[in-house]
């Protein structure tokens, strides 16, 4: 089991930049593939961003394919999550999750794959 907990949301302007981070604990973080997920209200939870164990393959949904990348940092137990050219309608709850596996398969979209997550932070874009 991987302990996750999230930070760096905050309220920025549309065009700005964050970075989220991910810090985790638990001796298997290095071994499994890590994503990060959105909620907005009133909708459902959807995939931003996922990375393999080594960071050897990466995958991004088609909405911030350009903007946003996803890193990790093994040594230091962290993934990261940097957001630019931000848009209001990337306002939400952004949250870390450790997939089941260490790479990615063809589930790595699906939130119900994941097995631990963390509590989530919040990311506003005024327009």
């Amino acid at each position: 089991q991987v302990q996750l907990v999230e930070s760096g949301g905050g309220l920025v302007q549309a065009g700005e930049s964050l970075r989220l981070s991910c810090a985790a604990s638990g001796r298997t973080f290095s071994n499994r593939a890590m994503g990060w997920f959105r909620q907005a209200p009133g909708k459902e939870r959807e995939f931003v961003a996922a990375i393999s164990s080594g960071s050897g393959n990466t995958a991004y949904a088609n909405s911030v394919k350009g903007r946003f990348t996803i890193s990790r940092d093994n040594a230091k137990n962290t993934v990261y999550l940097q957001m630019n050219s931000l848009k209001p309608e990337d306002t939400a709850v952004y949250y870390c999750a450790a997939y089941r596996l260490y790479g990615l398969s063809v589930d790595y979209d699906n939130w119900k794959k994941y097995d631990d997550w963390g509590q989530g932070t919040q990311v506003t874009v005024s327009s």
